[in-house]
């Protein structure tokens, strides 16, 4: 008698393999397509009957069992996705995690009267390219460039889609084919893998390093200038620090030095700040217009960081050289849409009022929240949430430590107000994963063998989330 092997069983698994007719049927029964168009429901069931194909010719040799799921099963797994086509995968969520810049969730949000304006711009026609005055065409960039530098005291403004565009764009506007010099100590990644060299390389710029990781003078930069050099670019090291023994040629002296040698000086800000962080005991960080009094020829920054609006890549300077960048034809596959116009425009009244600015816009609300009021906010969430007697729940108020986050302020810790929670039912990995599954998605972090919701980056009109959130996996 012929003895059978695992291969045999495979082909006799692929050969029962359910058909997409009989699972079409099964999905017939439960009105699948009074939502879904029936090209894509026969679409989603082949690519279930091929994982599953897959799944048996994967196999190991030396597995003992392979069982072929019935085609109940297999549109029952189907259904699951179809009703997942139905769900917005980008999705609200509640940031507890204490990263008031965390680049996963968003980064900044947008202060209420941004959102307004969105919903007059986006929900119908608006003169994004139209002169009202002249009764023609006029250009986009109009609508925030006037306010951007009554703001930061620039000559010209330009803006594209984020500040990775912005530095792109520079780049190969003022050094395509020449040589852009940078300090070794500033060939910096941050999130994404945004690499200056690579960034660099794909501006046409050829980089050229001087001085060393820990210090670079400015005779380091003086002598690498020569008939290739097309840029002087420094970079804010937004996101790490460098101590010690260490040295670095300030922007004064660059500016100086490339008005010398008539070569043009960039600054890659990054975070891009208009507020006076250290009037509330944090670090300073150097402002838009303080870089801008150093004579820089031209700066790039973000619009969804320290600004604190929508994702943006804003770029000020000295109206020669923007005119060059905005006739650049790379700037047309950059440019921003009518709804990053008006949440920018927006964002960049608040600072007229830089007071109000930091009251409105939440990025700088929770850097600057005197610590009093956020133990007041966790108090007040600790009781809503006793209220509930959640069975096996052991809750307390704790001090700690928020980050700035978003490549900005990296070695600042903020005082911050926790909410611990631990379970005697649940693990703290295992009731932090159940949180991300919530309708709306409460994201925390782990420490001490407790969940903990750092309530600087909470508000209170998010406390229903957490507490209904809780309820539900506490019920079940």
């Amino acid at each position: 008698m012929k003895k059978h092997t695992i291969e045999d069983h495979k082909n006799a698994l692929l050969r029962n393999l359910p058909k997409i007719d009989e699972v079409m049927l099964l999905l017939t029964k439960r009105d699948v397509f009074v939502q879904t168009p029936r090209n894509i429901v026969r679409s989603v069931c082949r690519s279930v009957v091929e994982e599953l194909r897959q799944e048996i010719l994967n196999t190991k040799a030396d597995s003992k069992e392979i069982r072929l799921p019935a085609a109940r099963q297999v549109a029952d797994r189907a259904m699951q996705i179809l009703q997942g086509l139905h769900q917005y995968r980008l999705r609200k969520v509640v940031n507890a995690t204490g990263v008031i810049l965390h680049t996963n969730l968003g980064r900044a949000p947008l202060c209420n009267d941004a959102l307004q304006r969105l919903m007059e711009i986006a929900g119908g026609y608006s003169n994004l390219e139209y002169d009202l005055a002249k009764g023609e065409r006029g250009l986009r960039y109009d609508h925030v460039q006037k306010i951007l530098c009554e703001l930061s005291g620039a000559e010209d403004a330009l803006v594209v889609n984020n500040n990775a565009a912005a530095v792109l764009l520079a780049l190969n506007t003022l050094a395509e084919g020449k040589e852009v010099i940078v300090s070794r100590g500033e060939l910096v990644e941050i999130g994404g893998e945004f690499r200056i060299p690579e960034v660099m390389e794909k501006s046409g710029a050829r980089l050229r390093e001087v001085g060393t990781t820990n210090r670079t003078r400015l005779t380091d930069y003086e002598k690498a200038i020569g008939p290739e050099t097309g840029l002087i670019l420094k970079v804010h090291t937004s996101n790490f620090k460098i101590v010690g023994f260490t040295e670095d040629a300030d922007l004064p002296s660059l500016v100086a030095l490339g008005a010398t040698h008539n070569i043009p000086v960039m600054y890659d800000l990054g975070s891009g700040c208009f507020a006076e962080l250290d009037r509330y005991n944090l670090m300073r960080e150097p402002t838009v217009t303080d870089v801008l009094e150093t004579g820089v020829n031209v700066i790039t920054f973000s619009g969804d960081k320290l600004l604190g609006g929508p994702q943006a890549g804003i770029v000020l300077g000295v109206k020669g050289i923007l005119r060059k960048i905005k006739q650049n034809p790379l700037n047309r596959a950059l440019r921003i849409d009518k709804l990053t116009l008006a949440a920018l425009e927006a964002t960049m009244m608040q600072y007229f009022q830089p007071e109000r600015a930091v009251s409105r816009l939440r990025v700088l609300k929770a850097l600057t929240e005197p610590l009093k009021d956020i133990d007041k906010r966790a108090k007040k969430l600790l009781s809503l949430l006793r209220k509930e007697h959640l069975e096996g729940l052991i809750m307390s108020i704790k001090k700690g430590f928020s980050m700035s986050g978003g490549g900005s302020l990296p070695t600042q810790e903020i005082p911050t107000i926790l909410l611990s929670i631990a379970s005697k039912h649940l693990s703290p990995s295992n009731l932090e994963e159940r949180l991300r599954y919530l309708d709306t998605p409460v994201i925390a972090r782990i420490a001490e063998d407790a969940v903990l919701f750092d309530l600087r980056t909470v508000e209170e009109e998010e406390f229903p989330y957490i507490r209904e959130g809780l309820k539900k996996i506490f019920s079940s």
